[in-house]
């Protein structure tokens, strides 16, 4: 999968800068410091749709409540990471020459 095929919305970035691109885990209650903006049950929403599509990872499977949301722990997978930072910050690709050095 590329950085192209990857389509976040405005909620969907938020979130996946609050949680960074290192290797530790962000505890519930600091997401939802960090994301103070929006309302509880659209991170929660947010939060479910990332972790379907594979991009978050959690501790916990299913969470319906804030209560439930702040004793989580999320992460972006790793798997993932290369692409969806590509996805946050496009760069212009590099047009490989088309010129050949004959000899």
């Amino acid at each position: 999968m590329s950085s192209r095929d990857i389509n976040l919305d405005g909620t969907e970035i938020s979130v996946i800068k609050a949680l960074g691109f290192g290797s530790s885990d962000v505890s519930g209650a600091d997401l939802i410091a960090h994301c103070a903006d929006l309302p509880i049950a659209e991170l929660i929403d947010c939060l479910q749709g990332l972790m379907g599509i594979g991009y978050v990872v959690s501790d916990k499977s299913s969470f319906y409540k804030q209560e439930e949301v702040q004793q989580a722990h999320f992460r972006v997978n790793s798997g993932y990471m290369k692409d969806l930072r590509e996805a946050l910050d496009p760069r212009p690709e590099v047009k490989k020459s088309k010129r050949v050095r004959r000899e």
